[in-house]
This record gives C-alpha cells, structure tokens and sequence, in this order.
C-alpha cells in the first residue's frame, strides 16, 4: 500500500473514533514507527509501504483507535518547543502549562541571573526542565509523590542537558523539600486541580492519565490551597508562587501573599495565579 493511501484510510478510522486529529495522528504514528519526517511523507506519498511497517503501523493506529494517548503512544510531548519524553506515570505536557513558563520569564527577565525555582508535583518535568534550559545559571528543585513520576523527569533533565543543576526530591507537596533546598525566588506548581464531579466528563485519553495528578477527589482547590498557605515559608523575600488551575478556579489569597495576576488564555478561560511575597515575615530560611 502507498503511504498516502495508508494515511487516508488510516485518518477515516480515527475520525470514526472520534479522535480529533485524526490526520496528523496517522502521520505522526507512522513517523514513529518508520523514523521518517513530516517533508518525507509528503515527497514520499506515492512509496509503497513495506508489509513489516505497515504491521507495526496498525499495532500502533488500533491503539489509537481505543483512544490511548498519542504521547503514550510515541513516547513523547512537545513542550516550549522541546521534546519531553512521557510514559503513563506521568501527565502528559499540554500548551496551557505554557502559561506558567511565560509568567516566570515576565518576572524573571534576567536569564542569566543564579535564581533558585521550585516545582511541586513535576510529573515529566516540563516546568522544572524548561526553567533549568531557560535559566542557564539557575538551580531547579522538583518535587513529586511519584518515584516512577520522578524517574521520567531525571530522564527528561538528562535528555536535555540540565540535569547536574537540578535536584529532585519525593514526597507529598511541599513537604518533600529539604531545609537546604530553599529559599526559592520562586514556586511552580501546576497541581491536580480538576474537582472529583468534573472526572465523568473529561475526555476518553485523560481517563488513561494518571487520576492521582488529575484530582484531590474533592472540589479541586484542595492542593492550591495548601501551595498557597505553606508556599511562603520557603519563599525569598520578594519571591513568586504561580499556579496553574482549572475550572474550580482559584482559592482565597492567604497572608502574606498578594495577589499579583490572574492567568487567563486566549479564549478568556482562568488559567492560573501568580502571588508576591511581599516581607520576609514567612521565610523559615531568610539566613541562608
């Protein structure tokens, strides 16, 4: 079969499945499985597919087809234009995540500055990671409860070159960190914030998705709330706690922060927070 034909009857049975993209999935599985890229495809359209490929190919398309998510499927997400690899112990990166990484470099515009971030629950790592590659000087800690979690972002900080300026540490929350890791100029978090009536109606690939990174299985604020409230006893005096949120929304500014910025995409949908520190009163660290 050519490789446009396989695309084509490919893309009608991930449109049937309801699968939203139905065409660039079939590329994609198909540059994964023959290592080709996307301009191969196209000046290739009319090469046959060899039988071996195209076996592999529908291994991988029926996958799909039970609506497994691509990123598990080919083993990695693009975040802030780099590659993150993924497996099913991890959330997988999405763009509005991306938000969080613009506020920071709105507040932080100083690249080359030696500031020290925090990313609380990092699951694959595309906060904490991204913040290391665009900080070359800075110094990165990254928490999850998750040993699996933290397995693929070691990889991921590896991968991509940063990793003997990052630690990461196990645990729940902020209580994973160490006396030593902080003060941090500032907090990252993109927490489960989807609320436990809200899980019925997300869609099919999420359900593959870890549920723990997901939901507090309550009404969603359950872990802003706490980043918000413990958060400023490991911040630097003047120091930044951001966070990402959903449809619950975000939890009552807790003393001593202030709420600097509500996060919102392009479609008016909240997005997140971002909060100032704005004395020294709650730093348990301020004489390192």
């Amino acid at each position: 079969m050519k490789i446009g034909t396989l695309l084509r009857q490919a893309a009608v049975l991930l449109q049937q499945a309801g699968c939203d993209a139905p065409r660039l999935d079939a590329e994609l599985l198909l540059m994964k499985i023959w290592h080709l890229s996307r301009t191969d495809l196209i000046v290739r359209v009319n090469d046959m597919v060899p039988e071996t490929i195209e076996k592999d190919f529908n291994r991988l398309l029926q996958r799909r087809i039970h609506r497994e998510p691509l990123a598990y499927i080919i083993g990695q997400k693009e975040f802030w234009s780099r590659p993150f690899l993924v497996t099913p112990d991890v959330l997988i990166p999405r763009p509005e995540t991306e938000h969080l990484i613009e506020a920071v470099l709105e507040r932080f515009p100083d690249q080359q500055a030696a500031l020290r971030f925090c990313d609380i629950g990092t699951g694959s790592g595309c906060i904490a990671v991204t913040l290391a590659c665009e900080y070359p000087r800075a110094t990165v800690v990254a928490t999850d409860i998750s040993a699996a979690a933290l397995a693929v972002a070691r990889l991921n900080a590896k991968q991509l070159g940063v990793i003997d300026r990052m630690m990461f540490r196990q645990g729940d929350m902020l209580a994973a960190l160490c006396p030593e890791d902080y003060p941090f100029d500032a907090v990252i978090s993109n927490p489960p914030y989807v609320a436990e009536h809200e899980m019925g109606a997300l869609e099919q690939e999420l359900a593959q998705e870890p549920r723990h990174a997901l939901t507090d299985e309550r009404d969603g604020l359950k872990y802003l709330t706490m980043i918000l409230r413990d958060g400023p006893e490991h911040l630097q005096p003047g120091g930044y706690i951001m966070v990402e949120t959903g449809l619950c929304g975000l939890p009552a500014t807790p003393d001593p922060l202030i709420h600097d910025q509500s996060i919102y995409d392009l479609a008016g949908h909240l997005r997140g927070g971002v909060y100032y520190l704005a004395s020294a009163s709650g730093c348990k660290s301020s004489e390192k």
